[in-house]
């Protein structure tokens, strides 16, 4: 009963982490989207691309693209996806609308180039901050694992191949390639290296302190210490 009791609020802060990541994560992404004229990130210019094409929203098309690929992935492994990777899915997708839908796009050159480089960096906390509890791979990460076990290549061999394909397959549809998606791609996997170890020692921090307030009520009453028995 006692590790029900505890388990319980330690799974309602990593659901609270995960489904926050997510709102900073599409927020961020849709900040880069404001200055598309710099160039997107390369899943993005895939999105955007299909938008441009097929109409729809960029948030539509990136929940179609990650069900087609969860489906794939979870054939070849022949595994149920996880209810964190389908929530990733959608709810990227929705916030990315969302916000897109809210945020004016900037003028100034120099507000441009700030707004561009915020959204990257808070795009690398939305992620350190998602993925930091563990509860389900988004589906293009799902799809870089799958390649790897494959492949046998190295992580970042896949990753790289995967984005620049993605890129090239967006830019001929459309989207918009340029500095920016340069940019992405070369400092967003290191800002999340950052944004991960830190984010999952906040987890971590706040899991354990919660843990001790919990132990607090959980010791037996002694008489005479301020609690008027005896």
């Amino acid at each position: 009963m006692k590790n029900d009791r505890l388990n319980r609020p330690i799974m309602g802060l990593r659901w609270s982490f995960f489904i926050a990541g997510l709102v900073i994560l599409g927020f961020g992404i849709s900040l880069t989207m404001q200055v598309r004229d710099f160039g997107i990130g390369p899943w993005d210019v895939f999105h955007y691309g299909l938008y441009e094409q097929f109409g729809l929203t960029v948030g539509s098309w990136s929940i179609i693209a990650g069900i087609v690929i969860v489906v794939v992935s979870s054939i070849a492994r022949k595994q149920i996806p996880q209810i964190g990777t389908i929530l990733n899915m959608v709810m990227i997708g929705v916030f990315i609308d969302f916000f897109n839908w809210i945020l004016p796009e900037p003028e100034w050159l120099v507000s441009k180039i700030a707004v561009f480089v915020m959204g990257t960096i808070i795009t690398a906390i939305g992620i350190g901050v998602y993925v930091a509890p563990s509860i389900g791979a988004g589906p293009r990460d799902s799809l870089m694992l799958l390649l790897t076990d494959w492949l046998q290549w190295k992580v970042s061999t896949v990753r790289n191949g995967i984005e620049i394909t993605v890129a090239l397959a967006g830019w001929l549809l459309g989207g918009p390639v340029g500095a920016g998606t340069i940019f992405i791609a070369l400092f967003l996997g290191s800002l999340v290296g950052y944004s991960l170890p830190l984010s999952k020692q906040l987890l971590n921090f706040l899991i354990r302190k919660g843990e001790r307030y919990e132990n607090i009520y959980e010791g037996s009453l002694r008489p005479n210490h301020n609690d008027r028995i005896g």
